[in-house]
């Protein structure tokens, strides 16, 4: 279909501004079909007043419902076909096995909540009876469950089109929830989000939910963005991106009267442990860990940026072993223009500090598209005095530690932030000599990996993705799996509400079926 580049303001198509954008081919610098019209300041505000209304009515669905919205809404980006592959891998440079996967994810976690609401059970019901009859006090009626927190804005990520964008997991989880979502398109891929807006839409009308439910816009962060987190209207945000972009929006939302949680993915170097016994296994892991630095032209948040060794006779070998194959690794185009950029400006200001040696680079020259396999060294003690060889360099480049003996490999580790991974690799014997070192990484990080490597996150009900700040502004919730509709949901307590008007989630008869726990006890029973 033909782009027509306007914003969704609920089920409304609108083009009022006088500001747009288009995008161009990185290798060519030829624009591509699309011209995408920035919302103005009253498109915003309409979005956000239908989002308002529309919340009202769209928390009073059942789960059931909005079970078969989430499905519906999946099957539409399905019937997209490959016009929507095709225009995704041109705006990002992915490639198709790349570009069809994430439609996988996309449209598996949309199914994968849908399948969390039909089931019910998510909701924490809790129920207490009233005690009348207790000394020295009766107690009330009481019942408990999570309910839709509100309105929710997202921010779509430039190195995940889809599954980190329009119909991602925040907006996944966020519409499983019971809240409206108004997305704001990311400039690198309007027109996918443009294809993906328009089925989801789609999904709107056929399973009749209120005008508002979803809207998409266009425009700068600093002005639509910030338009939006400052409206009072809404109560939440999730945002997947830079350590940057994600504190202004963390400071915005607590500049406001009433201050929201910003749920925002941030910055991680992913530290990996790389135990004696496995550097000694040097050709497996040179070749697994080359492969993880430079996969996906290391433009994922859980790419191992730093790599913590110990001194011993096998470490030269497995240096060298590492430079030779990130040598043989050539370059690739990146997602655009400004993120290789900011690698190579973050890559040459980081092999400009004092102590780090270049070990090995990409035998192949860069083009001005493309991110170019680096691998450096320092030694722990320059490390752990140099902020700025801590910092996430977004690209293929990985920095490795070294370190004399065990209790500076702890002073190293001690002085990390923290990360999305951590990763310890080595016999199982030798771990647990180093039990209080995996210990210290567990507290620096939301997952932590054995004898893998941390590129790959699996979409499931056990996936933690989030850490410690600065990976995450909370690290309490997960942007991945079904645990990230806890994100955008509050409990609410009813006291002696009369049965009629309670969620089914809570009467007495549990028409749902769910497991609740009703005086003190698991259980599906009716009371």
């Amino acid at each position: 279909m033909s782009l027509h580049g306007k914003n969704f303001i609920g089920n409304v198509l609108s083009s009022n501004g006088n500001q747009s954008s288009k995008i161009y081919d990185i290798n060519t610098n030829e624009p591509f079909e699309g011209e995408f019209i920035h919302a103005t300041k009253e498109e915003v505000e309409l979005a956000l007043k239908k989002a308002n209304e529309a919340f009202f009515i769209y928390k009073e669905s059942s789960q059931l419902q909005r079970a078969e919205f989430l499905e519906t809404i999946a099957d539409e980006i399905m019937n997209l076909g490959d016009e929507l592959v095709v225009r995704t891998i041109a705006e990002s440079n992915l490639p198709r096995p790349r570009i069809e996967g994430e439609r996988g994810r996309t449209v598996g976690q949309l199914r994968m909540f849908a399948s969390l609401l039909k089931e019910g059970s998510w909701v924490e019901a809790t129920i207490d009876e009233a005690l009348p009859e207790r000394k020295p006090l009766p107690r009330n009626d009481l019942r408990k469950m999570l309910r839709p927190i509100g309105v929710v804005s997202v921010f779509e990520a430039s190195n995940f089109p889809l599954a980190f964008a329009c119909a991602g997991g925040d907006t996944a989880s966020a519409l499983a929830a019971g809240c409206p979502v108004i997305v704001k398109a990311h400039s690198s891929h309007s027109g996918t989000s443009e294809l993906i807006a328009t089925a989801i839409i789609k999904a709107v009308k056929k399973s009749n939910m209120p005008d508002g439910t979803f809207s998409m816009v266009h425009g700068s962060g600093r002005t639509v963005g910030q338009q939006i987190v400052l409206n009072e209207i809404v109560k939440a945000v999730g945002f997947t991106g830079s350590t940057q972009g994600g504190m202004k929006l963390f400071e915005l939302a607590n500049q406001r009267k009433t201050p929201i949680p910003v749920f925002a993915e941030m910055g991680s170097i992913n530290p990996c442990l790389i135990l004696p016994s496995a550097v000694k296994n040097s050709d497996n892991m040179a070749s697994l860990y080359a492969s993880s630095i430079t996969v996906g032209v290391g433009q994922f948040c859980t790419n191992p940026g730093l790599i913590l060794t110990i001194k011993d006779e096998n470490l030269e070998i497995f240096k060298e072993k590492l430079s030779k194959e990130i040598n043989k690794i050539a370059p690739a185009t990146m997602l655009s223009h400004g993120i290789q950029e900011a690698y190579e400006k973050g890559k040459k200001e980081a092999l400009s500090q004092k102590g780090i040696t270049l070990l090995g680079e990409s035998n192949i020259k860069n083009t001005k598209a493309e991110g170019r396999p680096t691998i450096a060294s320092v030694d722990a003690k320059t490390f752990m005095e140099n902020p700025k060889l801590h910092e996430e360099i977004f690209g293929p480049y990985s920095l490795l530690v070294e370190c004399e003996d065990l209790k500076e490999l702890s002073l190293v580790i001690d002085c990390l932030e923290g990360q999305l991974t951590a990763t310890v690799m080595g016999e199982e014997t030798e771990m647990i000599k180093y039990k209080e070192v995996i210990s210290s990484l567990e507290n620096r990080c939301g997952r932590i990996l054995f004898n893998g490597v941390p590129t790959g996150v699996e979409v499931c009900h056990s996936m933690q993705h989030g850490g410690p700040f600065p990976a995450a502004t909370d690290s309490r919730f997960t942007s991945v799996g079904t645990g990230a509709i806890r994100r955008f949901v509050r409990p609410v307590c009813f006291q002696d509400c009369p049965n009629s008007l309670l969620p089914n989630e809570l009467k007495d008869e549990n028409p749902l079926k769910i497991l609740r726990i009703v005086n003190e006890k698991y259980t599906r029973e009716s009371l």
